[in-house]
């Protein structure tokens, strides 16, 4: 599995906790450094079964000064949406988990990292 963080995040760096303590295989991927691409950010999008304005980071003072606040939410914006995440990658939500089975979840509480672990060997 991959995780795309931002190293001064305290929701990534649980996150990572998370995965350690379950002694889970994953790559790093600090998203700042090594933005996704649109394409990328498209296939985490499917992955998650959510839109780009759903893991849109608002409040960033980037996405202020672009008005997404006010950006419609629909099909014929999408494009628009995915272009300024992947131009702006400070704008995607964090973190998050892409599973090797096809999964992928924000990652943003306990519960949720735990969601991609596979099962343990006992089951448990």
């Amino acid at each position: 599995m991959e995780i795309w963080i931002n190293p001064g995040c305290s929701k990534c760096r649980a996150a990572l906790s998370v995965l350690d303590a379950e002694a889970a295989d994953y790559t790093v991927r600090r998203y700042l450094d090594d933005p996704p691409s649109a394409d990328e950010i498209r296939d985490v999008l499917g992955r998650l079964g959510l839109e780009p304005w759903d893991i849109a980071r608002t409040g960033e003072p980037v996405a202020v000064e672009l008005g997404m606040g006010a950006w419609p939410r629909d099909a014929g914006e999408r494009e628009r949406w995915i272009g300024a995440l992947a131009a702006h990658p400070i704008l995607v939500q964090r973190p998050i988990i892409t599973a090797d089975d096809g999964t992928a979840v924000v990652g943003r509480s306990e519960e949720a990292v735990r969601s991609v672990l596979p099962p343990s060997p006992s089951g448990e």
